[in-house]
């Protein structure tokens, strides 16, 4: 099973994948770079409280391209929206529950748990151009 999924900044130096579902997550990564309609398909078990499997489960139905916001996802699950971005903030797969198309009402809103300009907001508004969002 997939434990997580970490961003690295472009410096890092990358090592290849040594078993088979890390090579496997890498062909799957590099396809949805090269298509970000791409439906990922891999084994994961996140830990998380119960309120947060929801919030992951139902962005996974956020199709590529379009957003919602924290407040729309919220309604679906019967939530608030600050526990929506609490639960996004925790995401242990950011990549695969794409809690970057879900959004603030006022903007763009955060990616986990940084809401102010830095790298991870940063790859929150690259992978939103990628899927043509914005």
């Amino acid at each position: 099973m997939l434990s997580k999924i970490d961003y690295l900044p472009a410096e890092e130096v990358l090592i290849a994948p040594k078993n088979a579902l890390a090579k496997e997550v890498a062909r799957q990564c590099r396809a949805y770079f090269k298509d970000p309609t791409w439906q990922f398909d891999l084994p994961t078990k996140p830990a998380g409280t119960e309120h947060q499997k929801k919030v992951w489960a139902s962005i996974q139905d956020i199709p590529a391209g379009t957003t919602k916001t924290y407040g729309e996802v919220a309604k679906i699950i019967k939530s608030g929206p600050r526990a929506v971005g609490t639960a996004c903030g925790a995401n242990p797969y950011p990549l695969i529950a794409p809690c970057h198309r879900v959004v603030s009402a006022q903007g763009i809103g955060g990616f986990m748990k940084e809401n102010s300009p830095g790298l991870y907001r940063q790859i929150k508004l690259w992978l939103l151009k990628h899927e043509g969002a914005l």
